[in-house]
């Protein structure tokens, strides 16, 4: 997944992957489309891109034509819904617990188990 998240990293890369992403386009369609980097760029974003598994290509005579690959992203979606998942286990259990203990004092949870209206010391932490 690093060679994944390296792909990502760049926004140009990313705009890269967003225009191929509905339809093919050839590496000089998709310079001409960035206009603001020259071709070797483009290319050398194609080809990590590739070598990421995020675009595919495929030859046409002279041209080569690249289509995002999609299904390249799946490690980072199950990573990501890894993590929101345990987010949200973790935000269900701090919900419970501040519904027993509004229950057990009969109203409103106090301020600072809330985490606002109180004065932090010098030895707190965040």
């Amino acid at each position: 997944m690093d060679g994944l998240l390296l792909a990502l990293g760049a926004p140009r890369r990313r705009e890269i992957l967003s225009l191929v992403r509905r339809r093919e386009r050839s590496a000089g369609e998709i310079h001409r489309a960035i206009g603001a980097v020259t071709f070797g760029a483009v290319s050398q974003h194609l080809g990590v891109l590739e070598r990421a598994g995020l675009v595919t290509v495929r030859r046409d005579g002279r041209s080569r034509l690249y289509r995002a690959r999609l299904r390249g992203l799946a490690p980072l979606r199950r990573w990501l819904e890894s993590m929101w998942d345990g987010a949200l286990a973790s935000l269900a259990e701090l919900a419970e617990a501040e519904e027993g203990r509004a229950g057990d004092g009969g109203g409103k949870p106090a301020r600072a188990a809330r985490g606002r209206g109180r004065a932090r010391g010098k030895g707190d932490e965040r």
